[in-house]
């Protein structure tokens, strides 16, 4: 009698299907804006995201525990994981032991299949090393490097997936279109940023308009508080236009993910520009209904 043995491709699609399962799940619980794009791709593209924003996520809790654990502790934690990136995607079935999260297969499978450059993953962590210290950005400059570590190089990764031509000018539109939603970000969570210590805004632009970082702490609005949020609309606005030509670079069956994310983007900075002073009252965000209604329009238009 001849037994069956089983191909190494039969022996792990089982655990590569739970840990898609994982990262679909996580998605769809905290995703929020990203989501809503995501659902608009094709299966293997969709799958891809989900893994790769899964990744994401799980980064950004390290940094974001609670205060009893120390930050010398975290940062031991997210150097730990750098290590098990580069470990992971060299060789996820060596690499991976049974108490590992379900999340390393599928964004191990990501990285390979989509040729995602390992140095995105280095600088994203270096992003979340910069948040585990109260942060003071003296300039645009050291902000836009911020933005770089924390947005752009989740857009260049995307991109990877997603398909796209162009070259070096696509990425350089990957990295505006990362700043322009980092810079929204920014503007949306500043109250909530002050409460966590957390002032992203340069210093010499605060000074430049007569704001202190306890006014926005404090909720304080004043004619300097408005113009200056105005001009900090300006500037995101203007990245959102040095990378409109983002879309057509990308593959097709992809372009309306990118539309629908950028389109709630955008929508968040049009009501702040709006309501310069919302910020301090809330986090401004599009209803849920107003969400599907662009991933709609951006699915049908394609």
């Amino acid at each position: 009698m001849t037994m069956a043995v089983e191909t190494p491709a039969q022996t792990t699609q089982p655990a590569l299907e739970a840990s898609r399962q994982f990262c679909q799940d996580l998605t769809r619980t905290h995703a929020g804006n990203f989501y809503y794009g995501l659902r608009l791709l094709p299966e293997e593209k969709r799958m891809a995201m989900y893994a790769l924003y899964a990744y994401m996520r799980m980064v950004d809790d390290i940094a974001d525990q609670a205060l009893t654990v120390s930050v010398d502790a975290r940062l031991a934690q997210l150097e730990q994981w750098r290590q098990k990136t580069h470990a992971v995607v060299a060789n996820p079935d060596g690499a991976l032991a049974p108490t590992d999260s379900p999340m390393w297969r599928a964004f191990a499978k990501c990285v390979e299949e989509y040729h995602i450059p390992m140095p995105l993953f280095d600088d994203m962590i270096a992003g979340q090393r910069q948040d585990l210290n109260p942060l003071a950005f003296k300039n645009f400059t050291e902000l836009h490097d911020y933005c770089y570590r924390v947005a752009s190089v989740v857009g260049l990764a995307s991109i990877y997936i997603w398909g796209f031509a162009g070259g070096a000018a696509t990425e350089r539109l990957a990295i505006d279109r990362g700043v322009a939603f980092q810079l929204t970000n920014v503007l949306r969570d500043m109250q909530e940023d002050a409460q966590r210590g957390r002032c992203y805004l340069p210093a010499e632009e605060l000074q430049q308009f007569g704001v202190r970082p306890q006014d926005i702490l404090e909720g304080r609005v004043s004619e300097q508080f408005v113009e200056f949020v105005r001009w900090q609309v300006q500037r995101a606005e203007d990245y959102y236009q040095r990378s409109a030509l983002l879309e057509q670079r990308v593959s097709p069956d992809s372009r309306p993910t990118l539309l629908a994310m950028t389109q709630i983007y955008h929508g968040i900075l049009a009501k702040i520009r709006r309501r310069p002073a919302s910020v301090l009252q809330g986090r401004v965000s599009l209803g849920g209904f107003t969400k599907l209604g662009i991933a709609w329009r951006a699915w049908a238009g394609h």
